[in-house]
């Protein structure tokens, strides 16, 4: 065995990670006081950092009283890409039962347990947090290691992406170019980016801004803090990633009952916009996308391919997340300082029409620019619910929420002929409105507009017209109702 301290030569535990993926079960050695041993198999070792691993604590058995008692161990592990063999001496320092550690061991345990059928059986009760003393490699065959990243290459595909980002010149180039380059450079064609809605008033959640690789884009749908693959990265700031699919933490099924359960009808589900994904996902991989010490939001991929996410890969997005979350807060920022003055107050280029068939009893109505000699269209019904701001386009939802809010204020302006040019800073200053401060995500809030406008009504748009200003551009009649 090796001395007390790690050698110069000794296999380094990052070096070791395919070890840790939970492929195969490692053997622990344990002694009671009196020196007798115990030799059990450990469901999953987990790297935590250079020094520390942490092993999954499930039951009250032998293995855990002799923990307790004599806090030596000694675990047997092999990479199964290579075949390479080695001891890890440790020595045990607490338990956790809560918080990122655990909630990222407790996720990849239900990946395990799903896929050896044991589902029932394998509950996480606490991380155990061992350092490592000492690593030795046994002695036997081992194949070649792969090259880090199998699939690509991890630093030029880095680099790329980099540069992407960089030359993104708005949030919505932004979002769209991260996932098209994860795509092109790092081969994952699933994935989407939420952003995080905090202090609102409501408990914190995130919505979803970008998607790719899906037949609904599902754009709008929320998800809570703390739910799921996605909502638990957020919740506890930390990465998680499962290898198998695990039921627990599969989104649409789930949903829905809990929706059921706390009494919700029919009409309140149908303005859920569904969450977009994989019908079972083999492969998940949810990072948080961090500013300072606050989550903002997270990227998330999955793949139908079992344990398609490594160590290595969790690695690389992280790293483009940490990249996202500055560029989207520099980007946001820059959105609330227009680089010109916009004509605030300006009513629009042909104010709207009122025709009498129209003037509904608290109602207002708006047409487009169209020449005058085209018959008009049938005016739309834009409805309010005042309760949850939801906005409906003719009995078909739109959207909720701050979102919805914004939305009943420009069409109202435009409707009422007062203007359809605006700015977000106006929109952040606006009182009616009631926004957080700017960490609320505003431009997203109008980019998730922006698209649920175009994949639900054609006739309603919000176009870019510069840095900080865009005009609500509307092609049919109007009329507003507050419920």
């Amino acid at each position: 065995m090796l001395s007390s301290a790690m050698t110069d030569d000794a296999p380094t535990l990052e070096a070791m990670r395919g070890c840790f993926e939970g492929a195969a079960p490692s053997l622990l050695a344990s002694c009671s006081a009196d020196g007798t041993p115990n030799i059990t198999y450990v469901s999953q070792v987990h790297y935590v950092d250079p020094e520390h691993v942490a092993l999954s604590f499930q039951f009250f058995s032998k293995t855990r009283e002799n923990i307790l008692a004599n806090p030596q161990a000694t675990v047997f592990t092999a990479d199964v890409h290579t075949g390479a063999r080695y001891l890890l001496r440790l020595r045990y320092e607490r338990t956790e039962d809560s918080g990122p550690l655990f909630e990222s061991m407790k996720a990849k345990l239900a990946g395990i347990a799903s896929h050896t059928g044991m589902s029932g059986v394998f509950r996480l009760r606490g991380a155990d947090v061992y350092r490592v003393l000492g690593v030795e490699r046994l002695p036997g065959p081992a194949l070649p290691a792969s090259p880090t990243g199998a699939r690509y290459n991890a630093v030029s595909a880095l680099r790329q992406i980099s540069q992407r980002l960089a030359a993104a010149s708005d949030l919505r180039a932004l979002l769209d170019d991260t996932l098209a380059a994860l795509e092109s450079q790092m081969r994952i064609a699933h994935a989407m980016v939420l952003l995080a809605e905090v202090g609102s008033g409501r408990p914190p959640r995130l919505f979803t801004v970008a998607t790719r690789g899906y037949p609904q884009s599902g754009v709008g749908s929320e998800l809570p803090f703390g739910q799921g693959v996605i909502g638990v990265a957020a919740a506890q700031g930390t990465p998680i990633r499962i290898s198998h699919f695990a039921a627990e933490y599969a989104y649409s099924c789930r949903m829905r009952e809990q929706w059921l359960a706390s009494g919700a009808t029919a009409d309140a589900i149908e303005t859920e916009i569904p969450l977009p994904g994989l019908d079972r996902p083999q492969s998940q991989l949810a990072v948080p996308i961090v500013l300072g010490r606050r989550v903002v939001g997270v990227l998330y991929a999955e793949s139908a391919q079992p344990a398609c996410f490594s160590y290595d890969d969790e690695d690389a997005l992280m790293t483009v997340a940490t990249h996202l979350g500055a560029t989207i807060a520099a980007l946001q920022t820059a959105a609330e300082a227009p680089d010109e003055p916009a004509a605030l107050g300006r009513p629009p280029a042909s104010p709207p029409a009122s025709p009498p068939a129209l003037a509904l009893a608290g109602t207002s109505a708006a047409m487009s620019t169209a020449p005058p000699a085209q018959p008009l269209p049938p005016p739309a019904i834009v409805r309010r619910y005042r309760v949850n701001d939801s906005v409906f386009i003719d009995d078909d939802y739109l959207i909720k929420g701050v979102a919805g809010a914004i939305l009943w204020k420009l069409v109202n302006d435009v409707v009422a002929g007062r203007r359809d040019e605006f700015t977000n800073r106006e929109l952040r200053l606006d009182p009616s409105l009631k926004l957080p401060d700017i960490a609320d995500n505003l431009e997203a809030r109008l980019i998730l507009l922006q698209r649920r406008l175009a994949e639900r009504c054609p006739f309603i748009a919000i176009e870019k017209t510069g840095r900080g200003r865009f005009r609500l551009r509307v092609e049919r009649p109007l009329t507003v109702v507050e419920v």
